[in-house]
């Protein structure tokens, strides 16, 4: 770990906490954009008489999207900045999701929530957060990396109760002109409180020391830029594990349980505001976990804390088709599922940072992000199309679960190229 990663934390109040505030905001907003379509699923289906599997194609190619914007977002925000980037992808998320209640034909569905909304959560993701702490914190990083993504999965779970009771009462197309909505008024916060970089406001990032050093012009194309630093760390096996643990994250959690749960609840005979209540209390309890788990990551071994993280989840879902049978049962899951939705985002961007630095970590993370997208959309897919020939979930959450214990096994052996990257206590 570098040295600065050791030094206190400044006693000042920093403007970094202010730039956390507004990036948790567009990232509540992203998140209660991507929950959408689990309420609309059963509408749409009921409406047009869509497939599920032709409505979970959608979800997928918005899933890939989300993921594969990622690195070329991070090259993006250095290129233009973080508060123009953000400003661009909250309006085309009102675009795209108020055209939705004009769709009359499949094609329309994915066209916008699969490549339009898909193309502007994805500067709404993970890779924002990974960025904004990467610059504005040296010491709590990997707890405002907790913090906001804790806070992104939360929000986007906490909104469903919300979106299905509205979807019940006014329909579907009230929704999603709600959320559109919803992105509108977030613009005028980030336009007025986001800043770039530490230097913007003369200050160093959070715990460390000395007069605000110039920030590196931005040069280059983005493209150019992002497939250029993906060069370079494909080089390192690191990278291809961290990758292939991420992509399982995505396959365990927003492909499958953040798309199907709600359909599954619907076969069990669940009604599906209960089980968007269930999904709320996934929120909660994710949002103690994600934030305990970047705790965590500032002071022990990241890889074993991921590769618990990965084992508990992986049993988790192996109990998830026997919880359907009780109420009680189901809530046991959502809490023991909840503690560990996220939880694995802390570690893995701590040692992101770690290997690749800092200057390089959002763009390196973003690559990452698209394994983890990759992940999502194969289960999202597949996940439907199990329904659609099998009948059910079963099959869908025992092959997930066992993928975590691969996960958990794989991350093990990130950083034995060289020495661990192991975290070292900082001071309070």
């Amino acid at each position: 770990m570098a040295h600065n990663d050791r030094m206190p934390p400044s006693p000042k109040f920093h403007y970094g906490w202010i730039v956390v505030g507004v990036t948790c905001l567009a990232l509540l907003t992203g998140a209660g954009v991507r929950s959408t379509p689990g309420i609309l699923m059963v509408p749409l289906e009921t409406e047009f008489g869509w497939s599920r599997a032709t409505i979970a194609l959608a979800v997928s190619i918005n899933l890939i999207l989300y993921g594969c914007i990622g690195p070329f977002a991070a090259a993006i925000m250095d290129r233009f900045g973080l508060r123009r980037s953000v400003l661009s992808a909250l309006a085309l998320l009102a675009v795209g999701v108020s055209s939705t209640v004009f769709m009359r034909e499949s094609w329309q569905l994915i066209l916008l929530w699969g490549f339009l909304v898909g193309g502007g959560t994805g500067f709404l993701a993970t890779v924002l957060a990974a960025t904004v702490a990467a610059r504005w914190f040296t010491a709590r990083r990997g707890l405002v990396t907790g913090v906001l993504s804790g806070g992104a999965a939360t929000g986007q779970l906490l909104f469903l109760p919300i979106m299905a009771s509205v979807t019940a009462a006014y329909g579907w197309r009230t929704t999603v002109l709600a959320v559109a909505g919803v992105a509108l008024c977030v613009i005028v916060p980030i336009a007025i409180f986001m800043r770039d970089r530490p230097s913007d406001v003369g200050l160093m990032p959070y715990g460390e020391s000395g007069e605000p050093k110039p920030a590196p012009k931005p040069a280059g194309n983005p493209l150019v830029t992002a497939f250029r630093a993906l060069g370079e760390a494909s080089k390192k096996r690191d990278f291809w594990l961290l990758a292939g643990t991420f992509f399982v994250c995505g396959a365990s959690t927003n492909g499958l349980i953040g798309t199907h749960l709600i359909p599954a609840c619907s076969d069990a005979g669940i009604a599906a505001t209960t089980a968007a209540g269930m999904l709320a209390v996934i929120g909660v309890f994710n949002f103690i976990g994600t934030t305990g788990s970047g705790w965590l990551s500032d002071r022990y071994d990241n890889r074993k804390l991921l590769c618990i993280f990965y084992t508990l989840r992986g049993v988790s879902l192996l109990f998830l088709p026997f919880s359907f049978f009780s109420f009680y049962g189901l809530a046991l899951f959502a809490v023991f599922y909840g503690l560990d939705w996220f939880a694995t985002v802390s570690p893995t961007v701590r040692l992101v940072t770690n290997t690749f630095g800092r200057e390089k970590a959002g763009i390196v993370y973003g690559w990452i992000f698209v394994a983890h997208q990759l992940g999502g959309a194969s289960a999202a897919f597949f996940g439907g199309l199990f329904r659609v020939n099998l009948g059910s979930y079963l099959e869908a959450f025992i092959i997930s679960g066992l993928l975590c214990f691969i996960a958990a096994i794989m991350a093990l052996y990130i950083g034995r190229e060289g020495s661990a990257p192991r975290p070292v206590p900082q001071a309070a």
